[in-house]
This record gives C-alpha cells, sequence and structure tokens, in this order.
C-alpha cells in the first residue's frame, strides 16, 4: 500500500498530468497521419523526456504509444490509408464499414476495444510478467519460426475472394522482403549495383503505397463516373458499442490474450497481434461469409489486440531488459539515461516507479475514449472535402512522410511504385493485405529459419523436438493441411 501510494503522489504533480494530456494529443495527431508511425513519434520524444525525470519521462512515452496506435484507426477506416502497420489488417473491413453509411459504428468500436484490449493487457502486464517473460524467453528461432508461418496463414485467411490470389499476393510480398542486404549471408540480392536497393524495400513505403497511392489512383481513373459521398462519423460513435461488448465476448476477451502473448515475445510487436487476431476472427466466426464487406466483428477482436499488445511489449522490456518491439527499444535507452537499469531488481529497487507506470498505463486507456472521440469528431471533416482537393493533399502527405523515413527520394519511388502494383493488383482481383504481410514477416521468417537449420545442421525433425516449438509446428501444419483439404473439396 505505501508503494501505490507514493506511485499515486508522483503522478498527482500538475507537471505530470500535463505532460499526459499533452502527450495524448501528440500521440493521436502523429498516429492519424499517414506513414507517421508511433516509433516515430516516440522516437521525437526522446529528446524532450532528457529534461524529464524518470516518471514523466515514461508517462510521456506510455501514453503517446498508446494513442498512436489507436489514432491508426482513423484514416483508414475513413480513407482505407492505414495510420500505423497496426492498423492495415482491417482498415479494409472499416472503409468497407464507411462506405455501408456504418462509420460511427466502426471508428467507436475501434475506440473502445483499443481501451478494453489496453486495460486487459495492462492488467497481464501487473500480474503476470514475470511468469509471461519466462515463457517469451524460452522461445528460438525454431518458435519464431512456427509463430511467423502461423502468421502468414492469417494473410491468406482474412483475404477475400480466391484463395489461390491471396497466397500469391503474399508470396509477392515474401519476395518483395528478399531484395537488399537484409539476409543472413548479407549478400545484395536483386539490388543491380543500387546502393538504396541494396538497403531493402522499407515496409512503410510499401504499404502506403499499396493503400494511399493506390486509393489515389482508384479515384482519378472514376473521374468521369459518379461516386456518391461517403458519410463519416457525424452521428454519435458509442451508440451499439455495448451491445457489441455483449455480443463479442469471445472476440475481445481473445483478442487481448492474443495481443498480450504475441506483444510479450520479444521483437513481435503490435503488428504481427493485429493479423493474427483478425485472422483468429474471420476463422472461428460463425459469419465467415460477411468478413470483408464491413463486418465489426473483425476490428472487435483485432482492435483488442493492437493495444493489448502495448502492454505486453513492455514484459520482457521490465523483466530482462529486453525489448519487445522498436518502442520498448526506446524506452530501455531512456531507462538507462534515467539510472533505472532494466530487469528483476527493478522492481525491488524501485517499485513506486514501476508502479507508476503501470497506472499510467490504465490512465492512458481510460483516456482514450473521450480523446479518441474528440479525434474522430474531428476527423469527420476530412470527408467533406471534395475529392479533386483531398486527394493531392493526401498525396502532399504521402510524399512527405515517405521522405521522411529515409531521408531520400528512393522511398517515394518505392512508395509510387507500389502503389501502381497495387492498384492493378485490386483490380484483378489479387488482394493487397496479404502482400504488406509478406513484407513486414518476410526478413523475420528467413533469419529465423536460417538460424534454426544451421542450429539443426539441415536436419527437420529440430523444428518439432522442443515442446512449444513442436505444439506451434503442428498447428500451422494442421492449418495448411484443412486449407488445402477444404480447397480441394471445394474444387471436387
Amino acid at each position: 500500500m505505501d508503494v501505490l501510494l507514493a506511485a499515486l503522489k508522483l503522478l498527482a504533480d500538475p507537471y505530470v498530468i500535463f505532460l499526459i494530456i499533452a502527450s495524448s494529443l501528440f500521440g493521436l495527431f502523429v498516429g492519424a497521419i499517414p506513414v507517421l508511425t508511433a516509433a516515430m513519434a516516440i522516437s521525437l520524444l526522446v529528446p524532450v523526456t532528457f529534461f524529464m525525470a524518470p516518471v514523466p519521462a515514461l508517462a510521456v512515452i506510455v501514453t503517446t504509444a498508446a494513442m498512436a496506435i489507436f489514432a491508426g484507426d482513423i484514416p483508414g477506416a475513413l480513407l482505407r490509408i492505414p495510420g500505423t502497420p497496426a492498423s492495415a489488417a482491417y482498415a479494409d473491413e472499416a472503409y468497407a464499414m464507411t462506405k455501408k453509411g456504418q462509420a460511427e459504428l466502426a471508428l467507436g468500436a475501434g475506440v473502445v476495444f483499443s481501451a478494453i484490449g489496453g486495460i486487459i493487457g495492462t492488467i497481464v502486464l501487473v500480474t503476470s510478467a514475470p511468469a509471461l517473460a519466462e515463457v517469451a524467453l524460452k522461445f528460438s528461432s525454431f518458435e519464431y519460426f512456427w509463430l511467423v508461418c502461423l502468421g502468414l496463414t492469417c494473410g491468406v485467411f482474412i483475404a477475400r475472394g480466391s484463395q489461390t490470389k491471396a497466397v500469391m499476393s503474399l508470396l509477392f510480398g515474401l519476395f518483395a522482403a528478399t531484395i537488399g542486404m537484409e539476409n543472413p549471408a548479407a549478400y545484395p540480392r536483386l539490388a543491380f549495383g543500387s546502393v538504396d536497393l541494396g538497403a531493402g524495400i522499407d515496409m512503410i513505403p510499401a504499404m502506403v503505397g499499396m493503400f494511399a497511392i493506390a486509393e489515389i489512383l482508384r479515384v482519378v481513373s472514376q473521374a468521369s463516373v459518379h461516386v456518391p459521398p461517403i458519410y463519416g462519423a457525424s452521428g454519435p460513435i458509442f451508440a451499439g458499442q455495448w451491445g457489441l461488448i455483449k455480443r463479442y465476448p469471445k472476440q475481445w476477451l481473445r483478442g487481448s490474450a492474443i495481443g498480450t502473448l504475441v506483444g510479450a515475445l520479444p521483437g513481435a510487436g503490435c503488428d504481427i497481434a493485429a493479423w493474427m487476431a483478425y485472422g483468429s476472427s474471420k476463422r472461428f466466426s460463425k459469419e465467415k461469409e460477411k468478413f470483408g464487406t464491413g463486418h465489426v466483428e473483425g476490428i472487435v477482436e483485432s482492435g483488442a489486440a493492437n493495444n493489448a499488445s502495448v502492454s505486453g511489449d513492455w514484459i520482457p522490456a521490465l523483466v530482462f531488459g529486453i525489448p519487445g518491439d522498436s518502442i520498448t527499444a526506446i524506452v530501455i535507452g531512456v531507462l538507462y539515461l534515467k539510472g533505472l537499469n532494466p530487469g528483476p531488481m527493478i522492481f525491488q529497487n524501485q517499485p513506486e516507479i514501476v508502479t507508476a507506470v503501470f497506472i499510467v498505463f490504465f490512465i492512458a486507456n481510460i483516456l482514450m475514449v473521450p480523446f479518441g472521440w474528440l479525434a474522430i469528431k474531428a476527423s469527420v471533416h476530412i470527408l467533406r472535402v471534395p475529392r479533386p482537393v483531398l486527394m493531392p493533399v493526401i498525396m502532399m502527405f504521402c510524399i512527405v512522410g515517405a521522405f521522411a523515413i529515409t531521408n531520400s527520394a528512393f522511398a517515394v519511388a518505392v512508395m509510387l511504385v507500389f502503389g501502381v502494383l497495387g492498384f492493378f493488383m485490386e483490380e484483378n482481383g489479387f488482394p493487397v493485405a496479404p502482400a504488406i504481410l509478406g513484407i513486414v514477416l518476410g526478413p523475420m521468417l528467413e533469419n529465423n529459419f536460417f538460424n534454426s537449420m544451421i542450429k539443426a545442421d539441415g536436419a527437420v525433425w529440430p523444428f518439432f523436438e522442443r515442446p512449444i516449438a513442436g505444439a506451434l509446428g503442428v498447428a500451422t501444419l494442421a492449418v495448411w493441411g484443412a486449407m488445402i483439404y477444404f480447397a480441394l473439396r471445394r474444387r471436387a
């Protein structure tokens, strides 16, 4: 109780309260702009935290990350342009709901279930951090290989239409991920002597190209065709959300569990959690045929997974000093700068600071509801702008953001090339979501496969010898077998 009171005293400072509110608004702003990610928002704040005490510095990082991850849903739902990679998993679903006049339901579900997932993830972080971190440390390259395979399978599950075309789209994404020197041999593959290509294909420009630029090209191609206006979230945001909570309890609980567990795995992060949760939602849904047409069930589960993984990422970071993703990698650096060495002893040496961070997680997810409502209401004006005016503005944001990532024009070229490819893929029935997933997980798949093959000396059985790896491997192969069986059955 003394530790809790000391933590509350640290947070009761008006200066800390002001920073939490300001960082909430900053996270919402950055997350809602395509190309700017949550990790980029945290990176911009690091120089500011140099002049802060430990608790205010960590409070700023926690609040900004939670708000930015949710805010990526807003442009995804209104414009089909995911603000962060984590929102790409269900951007098509949310946009389909907006076209049906259900933007309020889609965005309301995004903010409500992001808050619920974040709170559940924080409860797990508070109560089970050491135990979950122990499990996470048992993951070797074998377990990560099967986990990535399972995540890639979700890319085929979530695709609407032909599964064959979804597999081809996924393979294209994996192919794009092989370009460059980021491979176990550090050999410049498909670089053709170009230094820029040697650095590989960056995920963010490719994702923005296949979603945003492809959408701009689609609008231009339909310039002579009358397109009915899309109405944004002008009605009540939270109407019907209590009904969704009662209707889909398994979905938001399962999404929160997936997000927390995947977030606790070093290097996994909320991107994989969102894709796996959306695939899980479709796999176990009683209304599979509605997915892709504007069905809120997938948003409920993957939205909860998004923010639950933000809390899960902190488990290995605090307990063992191992970053769960790029955000917690920055957090570990800030902890060391403040003289707080992450590890088991931090819970004994600075318990009031750790407790204060836990409380900030709860505060951030509670604030997400009213602040998210304000952000959604402000963003509704986007759709009132005439499309001939709106699309060039979006194009400008995309170009500036892509250039900012690598400080080179090459990222802009990648974005434009993938935008044209994405446009022609969708025009011919090839979904772009599996391709993006392939680009995201391709390097992780290759590195863990080669590391595992080296450890196994070229043998296959070591991939199944470890208990967790064996369970994940059998589950992955069972899913693949079921997909092949049902595909052959439908053909017959």
